[in-house]
């Protein structure tokens, strides 16, 4: 396991395009085959585990377009005992709610087409897996452009512990994190594990 520092910005270089930048990220992670993707997931799942105690309750993202799969994660945490739920869109501004998600729960398309339980409790969760377009070594994470992660954390109190999960081919030398953006506590990827200090 590795330690990050928050490395200092260059303030002279412009702010990059983001919606350029996550369009490239998007496009890098697609570009894996089904072999390599499914092997880097594996990796990510296999270190998460060894890295992390089971949680009380977990939060993960059902994977879409082509982001790391950390079902087999889930499900081992399951198995130890944890909760599991997902992330649900509640409005446009707000934070993100958390639904207890089982293993034969009806899950239903939200707004955005990501699937969401149709029912369950609203948990808490103490841990947080999110998905990254694009990562830098200070622990800054390229969403989608919603902010919903970042208002959440910030919300949230006691504030979860944030896990950014991600390709190598997603990392960045740095996003050029603007105010709004929340530090992850962890950064996990195929190659390994590192935790952010600050």
């Amino acid at each position: 396991m590795n330690q990050m520092k928050q490395d200092g910005q260059d303030n002279t270089a412009p702010p990059p395009d983001r919606r350029q930048l996550r369009r490239e990220m998007i496009a890098r992670r697609a570009a894996l085959d089904p072999a390599t993707h499914a092997a880097h997931s594996a990796a990510i799942a296999a270190r998460l585990l060894a890295a992390l105690p089971p949680p009380r309750c977990v939060a993960f993202c059902w994977p879409i377009k082509h982001e790391p799969d950390v079902r087999a994660a889930v499900a081992a945490w399951r198995a130890a005992g944890s909760r599991i739920a997902l992330p649900v869109v509640v409005a446009e501004a707000a934070p993100l709610a958390f639904r207890e998600w089982a293993e034969d729960g009806e899950l239903a398309p939200d707004r955005y087409g990501i699937p969401t339980p149709v029912s369950g409790d609203w948990l808490a969760p103490d841990l947080i897996l999110l998905p990254l377009n694009g990562f830098d070594a200070a622990g800054y994470r390229l969403g989608y452009g919603g902010g919903f992660f970042d208002r959440t954390l910030a919300a949230l109190q006691p504030r979860p512990v944030a896990v950014g999960v991600g390709f190598e081919c997603n990392r960045l030398t740095s996003i050029a994190p603007e105010a709004h953006d929340q530090r992850l506590d962890w950064l996990v990827s195929e190659a390994g594990v590192w935790r952010i200090e600050g």
